[in-house]
């Protein structure tokens, strides 16, 4: 079965989905030897109906048939309970695969948009493997695993009269070449209609997550327009493909019945002239249904193999491409500094440079604010600095380690990050403060929302820190889902605290306590960048930096840039202003 999903989509042997695969290859040999015993016990209506024309209706013995029939009802019981642990093991491998998989392309649709600038296939690998997990736990492999025993069919058919087998093996032939005829028509309807579903979706889900937008400014008619027509391509698509295999599946039955009733036939034809039993008659009927039987079945669930195909193809391409993160070894807390050297930033599968030849240091305890207009690069910078978008050039370090030294899940811990677009999760507030940590101590929740300034806010709710949000924070304003984002950001004393525009939404009140809390935690030794459009954004830093065009203009002591900036002429340069003293940039 791997084997056969492998070729069929060109991909080298080794993968990761083969692996996951081969740790099953005890159960698929488990599975190759029930088939053969299956088809072995399929035999048995054949042989039964021959002895009973052959034997029983001639010697007219009554025991003989009980006996037969006592025989035959315990090999069908056998053959049940085998194609029943059959099915049952097939959908093992499927969840097995799926248990060994799911957590690796689950991270690998986290991080895509980081690698494919949210130009990426969305949800897709997750549908992908679902795909292939479907196939595995249906009625495809046990077809795929059946087939090999077309022959002995055949050869059985031949034993009894070589023109019975003949039949039989003509019949056998043509569904065969309807199977390769069904794989060519099917190949190209197939691949355009899971593209068009993918562009069905994403249209749906940006709808979705724009939605006060759509219906506030009387879009939604447009769209729907727009859906209609995506929908309609897909169901055209899907429909082609639906058509092309259920025709040939349709023709395929017919060929088959027609081949039963051929081969009835041709045992009347020897019985008359006395070169064949009204035994063979009947069991050759049976056994070249039996033996086609398997390829009536492939061809039913072509369209199945055909997505699971594509999905195998695309899925392990996707893995080749973004190779699950090492593990380094774990560094020591950082503590010290935080050093941003010659760093240029290109957004992700994008080749212009948003941010070049950035660098400066930031001692435990200090604060930065960065400010600038809008499309400087500041949102570009903080993404950098805290990971998530790998540097063109240079570097960014904490207490002299590169950010890439760090393993994703530890340097986490020491980063606190309130992008400028709050995504809160569904589940409680708490959950939510502590980034879902199932072992996070309540002190330590409530320690970050204190510090936020957010306390008093969640206690007044119904279930306090209970809460749950809902989709996306939907029951809370913005401004809550910000503060809330906030206590995220500096829940469990992070050494690096990010802040991308954290006041937007935030009222005078809101203001003060964002305030304080950046003071809180410069005083406990960390560093604070806050990227603000407001003067009082940046009330609780002491550095400051001027980004325009992707460039510094300036960098130091808050006071001193502040000067420089309202000072200057309108057409004058800005300088760049360091603990060292002055220079052109």
């Amino acid at each position: 079965m791997q084997r056969g999903l492998s070729r069929s989509s060109s991909l080298p042997a080794t993968s990761e989905l083969g692996d996951a695969l081969r740790a099953c290859r005890g159960a698929f040999l488990g599975v190759g030897l029930m088939s053969c015993m299956i088809n072995l016990l399929y035999l048995t209506g054949s042989f039964f109906m021959l002895e009973v024309y052959d034997r029983v209706l001639p010697s007219r013995s009554v025991p003989t048939l009980i006996g037969l029939i006592i025989l035959a009802g315990g090999l069908y019981i056998a053959q049940g309970v085998l194609d029943l642990l059959r099915g049952r093991i097939l959908v093992r491998i499927g969840t097995s695969l799926d248990e060994a998989m799911s957590a690796r392309v689950f991270q690998t649709v986290v991080r895509l948009p980081l690698q494919s600038g949210g130009r990426g296939e969305g949800v897709l690998p997750l549908r992908d493997l679902d795909n292939i997990r479907s196939f595995l736990s249906g009625a495809g492999p046990s077809a795929l695993f059946d087939l090999p025993w077309l022959p002995l069919y055949l050869a059985i058919c031949f034993a009894f009269h070589a023109m019975l087998g003949l039949t039989a093996l003509v019949g056998a032939v043509l569904l065969v070449l309807l199977t390769v005829l069904t794989e060519f028509m099917t190949r190209s309807p197939a691949r355009q209609a899971s593209g068009l579903a993918a562009q069905r979706s994403e249209l749906a889900i940006a709808s979705r997550r724009n939605a006060e937008v759509v219906v506030a400014m009387g879009m939604a008619g447009r769209l729907t327009r727009r859906w209609a027509g995506a929908n309609a391509s897909y169901l055209a698509g899907n429909q082609r493909t639906s058509d092309v295999a259920g025709g040939l599946g349709a023709v395929a039955k017919v060929m088959r019945m027609m081949l039963q009733s051929a081969v009835l036939g041709v045992g009347a034809y020897l019985v008359i002239h006395q070169e064949a039993t009204a035994g063979i008659i009947i069991a050759g009927s049976i056994l070249s249904a039996r033996a086609l039987a398997p390829v009536d079945l492939a061809i039913a669930n072509w369209k199945g193999f055909v997505a699971a195909r594509q999905s195998w193809h695309r899925l392990n391409g996707l893995l080749r491409a973004m190779p699950a993160p090492t593990s380094p070894m774990q560094l020591q807390n950082p503590s010290q500094k935080l050093a941003v050297e010659n760093l240029s930033v290109a957004p992700p599968g994008e080749p212009r440079v948003t941010v070049s030849e950035i660098s400066f240091v930031l001692q435990a305890g200090q604060g930065l604010g960065i400010i600038g207009p809008s499309g400087s690069g500041k949102s570009s910078l903080l993404r950098a600095l805290v990971g998530v978008w790998r540097p063109v050039r240079g570097h960014v370090r904490l207490d002299a380690a590169a950010l890439d030294q760090w393993s994703s899940d530890d340097l986490g811990r020491h980063i606190g990050y309130l992008p400028q677009d709050v995504e809160l999760f569904a589940g409680s507030i708490a959950q939510n403060i502590c980034r879902f940590d199932p072992e996070a101590k309540s002190d330590g929740v409530i320690a970050a929302a204190r510090q936020a300034g957010v306390h008093e806010l969640i206690v007044t709710m119904r279930d306090g820190y209970d809460t749950e949000i809902g989709e996306h924070g939907g029951v809370l304003s913005a401004g809550q889902a910000q503060r809330i984002a906030l206590a995220r950001a500096l829940y469990g004393d992070p050494f690096l605290i990010v802040l991308d525009e954290p006041n937007s939404n935030l009222d005078t009140e809101g203001d003060e306590a964002l305030t304080r809390a950046v003071r809180v935690a410069r005083a406990r030794g960390a560093i604070v960048i806050v990227v603000a459009h407001r003067p009082i954004g940046i009330e609780g830093v002491d550095m400051l930096l001027v980004l325009k065009d992707g460039r510094m203009q300036a960098f130091g002591p808050k006071e001193t840039v502040l000067a420089q900036v309202l000072q200057r002429p309108a057409a004058a340069p800005i300088k760049i202003v360091s603990d060292g003293g002055v220079s052109k940039p």
